[in-house]
């Protein structure tokens, strides 16, 4: 089973879109952005059209790619002041503290889960792509409880989150990443979720007939946006997930859930 990632997004839109209605004013996203990049600017544009169709006002902040960690941290804190939520647009430039600026969104706004100073067990809300992750594994009918999970990366937007969701809905979670762990791990899986970035590293012949396979990496290969798993993958997975049009739609959709929770909290 290919997963259609847009239809599921779809159909979590729709679901969203009466409850939005029923909140009764309007809802303010905020979103900073830090420099010039075309693949940040189309994740940005995503984001402001699904939250147009939910009549969400985006209220955007641009920043110059030489902002200092002190003028990014003071962006976040003054637009949580007049948002219900915010954005912070991964990855910020190379002289930003990431964690710096994370640390300084406000829990109760912190929509994309990224605070390292919260604790997964403590946040509001779940990162969107482990939500996504979890989501997909659903519609293939794939049960997590006792399954043999092996998540692919540790970074902060998939491989932690995610493996730390699925643990927490009762998988046996191991976990590797490019330096450390082996190919081989994957042999045993009954779930794969992939966040390394690194495009066609998983072949056929690194997984077992019928494992379901989450792809959430994405880069660039030859021009295109490819994904971790090599698409030949899909004829022996019994679930997969294409890149693009697999967890990213989904993703943004949770963002959109976790917005809701959040402006709910708040009353």
């Amino acid at each position: 089973m290919i997963i259609d990632g847009k239809a599921v997004a779809r159909s979590i839109y729709k679901e969203l879109a009466p409850r939005y209605a029923e909140v009764g004013r309007t809802i303010r996203l905020g979103i900073i952005v830090a420099g010039e990049n075309p693949v940040i600017e189309s994740f940005v544009r995503i984001k402001t059209r699904s939250a147009e169709q939910l009549g969400i006002e985006m209220a955007r902040v641009n920043l110059p790619d030489s902002s200092t960690t002190e003028e990014v941290v003071a962006a976040v804190r003054e637009l949580a002041e007049r948002t219900d939520a915010l954005i912070v647009q991964l990855p910020l430039p190379k002289q930003v503290d990431t964690d710096a600026v994370l640390s300084a969104i406000p829990s109760d706004k912190d929509v994309d889960a990224l605070n390292p100073a919260v604790s997964e067990s403590e946040r509001m809300v779940h990162a969107p792509v482990a939500l996504a992750v979890v989501e997909l594994l659903k519609k293939g009918g794939v049960e997590i409880r006792g399954k043999r999970t092996v998540v692919i990366g540790a970074g902060r937007l998939v491989g932690a989150p995610s493996a730390w969701l699925l643990r927490s809905l009762g998988a046996e979670v191991s976990m590797f990443t490019l330096e450390e762990g082996s190919i081989e791990d994957l042999k045993d899986a009954d779930i794969i979720v992939s966040g390394a970035g690194n495009p066609g590293m998983i072949r056929p012949e690194h997984i077992r007939a019928g494992v379901a396979l989450i792809d959430a990496g994405t880069s660039e290969l030859k021009k295109k946006i490819a994904g971790d798993a090599d698409p030949a993958c899909a004829e022996k997975a019994a679930v997969f997930t294409p890149v693009p049009g697999g967890v990213g739609p989904v993703a943004v959709a949770m963002i959109f859930r976790n917005l809701l929770t959040l402006v709910g909290a708040s009353k």
